[in-house]
């Protein structure tokens, strides 16, 4: 049964130990990636979790690929981002597979650990995957967690445009890519599923969006399922996206 979706960014700045005691500019996304954790844990305490795959090992997996087929391990750390905090995707936290966590996942086990999720399913995607093989995706997952008796917590961890800041890590300010940021805020805060699925996919390119392939499993798993949405924090911390956001069904509510 689907309880609820939750949407976070896919940064380390969302870590303290990897944002620094200085970087007061971060408090209030971390706090709303915090917040949007403990109600999806409200929800339910067993968790699907859909990211892009890293870039280099989507390039050596191949691009188009719905689902990673390679090996996700249960456990991880943040060394390569300066700090080794680790995380785990599970209470029980057993390695069972070599490798390391893409991002996304390590975002995912580290918010688990704050709100004392019971298990994080990694999901991960290619960034580079056709619309049609994540809504493909998406269907099927909702199909499996439509038939699980017990609630399931969908987490979408996803970046914006990387373009909206002069300084931004983008090549500088665009504005396509402001544009093309507000269309997925405004989308992601209504649960807009036909914006969602229609993202094109040379655009997000241009401007970044490595999220897009997560959102559009994310609509497909929704479908038409009524659904309550809400955005609790939207804006651009070193010219990245960042969007946190919720949809609740109704029946859920």
């Amino acid at each position: 049964m689907l309880a609820c979706v939750v949407f976070v960014p896919s940064a380390p700045l969302v870590v303290p130990e990897l944002a620094g005691p200085d970087a007061v500019d971060t408090l209030e996304v971390r706090s709303a990636v915090r917040d949007a954790g403990a109600l999806l844990a409200r929800h339910a305490s067993r968790w699907v979790a859909v990211g892009a795959d890293d870039r280099i090992a989507s390039a050596r997996s191949g691009a188009g690929e719905a689902q990673a087929s390679r090996s996700i391990p249960t456990t991880g750390g943040f060394g390569r981002f300066g700090v080794d905090v680790p995380v785990s995707l599970e209470r029980a936290g057993d390695e069972r597979a070599s490798g390391r966590l893409p991002l996304a996942m390590l975002i995912a086990g580290w918010l688990r650990e704050q709100v004392d999720a019971e298990s994080v399913r990694p999901i991960v995607v290619d960034p580079d995957v056709r619309p049609d093989a994540a809504h493909e995706l998406g269907r099927a997952l909702a199909a499996e967690i439509s038939a699980d008796p017990e609630p399931i917590g969908v987490l979408i961890v996803a970046d914006g445009a990387t373009a909206l800041a002069p300084k931004a890590p983008g090549g500088g300010r665009r504005d396509s890519a402001v544009e093309l940021q507000q269309r997925v805020v405004e989308a992601l805060g209504a649960a807009d599923i036909g914006a969602l699925r229609g993202l094109d996919v040379a655009a997000c390119d241009a401007d970044g969006v490595d999220g897009r392939a997560a959102w559009q499993v994310a609509a497909a798993i929704v479908g038409d399922t009524p659904t309550a949405a809400e955005v609790s924090y939207a804006d651009a911390p070193f010219g990245v996206g960042y969007v946190v956001a919720s949809w609740t069904p109704e029946d859920a509510r």
